[in-house]
């Protein structure tokens, strides 16, 4: 019987503080965890500090059943936090600088882990300090060929620069980006046109095998090099959008690794996302069927 598949998402863990609470959240940890929900054996890779916070997270990767062992310690500096406030259920974020995912180390157990991975999704918010950014190449050096590389953009606040999108783009094999992201990425490499236009111009000038728009509510746009879907999305009642794109892209992921058509990809992507906005926080159990 085949193993099922190794995924890995690597960047930030970090508490979302809510004005009523505060939830584990990170778009690599919310990654990780929907790819396990859908099949995956999921491997979170980022660090906490040795602090309550830290030791907190833990305990919660051992009640979801999530694998903790490439979550690094770092004595010198706190567990990540990010404040949230929801305004008609979509989130603003204050991110904490210098805490402990800014220094992930890349080892030699990461080094194993990359030579094994089928796929890794990585974002540009981890990589806005030099030290995650270097380990975060690396590991995306050490992977086979084949392996499935996706770039979900996730731009936040001003942690972001040309250079480490476009190191980022040159690494990957698959790029997600949002609406609001795209006249962002545009801009930054001078595409013009319409929408399908500056899409076909990212997947051409940096020889991508899949392009993943979505449009929050309006669905997305997938576009290979042989292939288009386009999907209007889900009618669903928003309670709030927190890591619905990150279960999108882990949906994304788990078809594309199944090899399933396009268009089917693109089907049940849209359908886990538009149930995770119709639930509380990031990571809800996926109490769904794929119709």
């Amino acid at each position: 019987m085949a193993l099922a598949p190794l995924v890995v998402g690597i960047g930030e863990v970090l508490w979302d503080v809510f004005p009523d609470g505060k939830k584990l959240g990170g778009a690599p940890l919310n990654f990780s965890h929907h790819c396990g929900q859908l099949g995956a054996r999921a491997f979170p890779v980022s660090a906490v500090g040795a602090d309550a916070e830290g030791e907190e997270i833990r305990q919660i990767f051992a009640s979801k059943k999530l694998v903790g062992d490439h979550v690094q310690t770092d004595p010198a500096h706190p567990t990540g936090r990010v404040n949230v406030t929801l305004k008609d259920g979509k989130p603003s974020y204050e991110i904490l600088r210098e805490v402990a995912w800014d220094f992930i180390r890349f080892d030699s157990k990461l080094r194993d882990l990359a030579s094994r991975a089928d796929a890794v999704c990585f974002g540009s918010l981890a990589q806005r300090g030099p030290v995650s950014r270097a380990s975060i190449h690396e590991f995306l050096d050490a992977m086979r060929p084949d392996a499935l590389r996706i770039f979900d953009v996730n731009l936040r606040q001003d942690f972001y620069s040309k250079e480490i999108i476009k190191a980022s783009l040159q690494r990957a094999n698959i790029l997600k980006l949002s609406d609001e992201e795209l006249p962002v990425l545009a801009e930054m490499f001078g595409l013009a046109g319409e929408v399908h236009a500056q899409l076909q111009g990212l997947r051409e000038m940096f020889g991508l095998r899949l392009v993943a728009y979505t449009r929050g509510g309006e669905g997305s746009l997938l576009i290979a090099a042989d292939d288009i879907s386009d999907h209007s999305g889900f009618p669903t009642t928003v309670v709030d959008t927190v890591g619905a794109g990150d279960s999108f892209t882990a949906t994304l992921c788990m078809g594309f690794l199944q090899k399933l058509p396009l268009a089917e990809v693109n089907r049940r992507a849209n359908q886990v996302a538009a149930f995770v906005c119709s639930q509380a926080g990031a990571t809800p159990p996926l109490n769904l069927q794929f119709a």
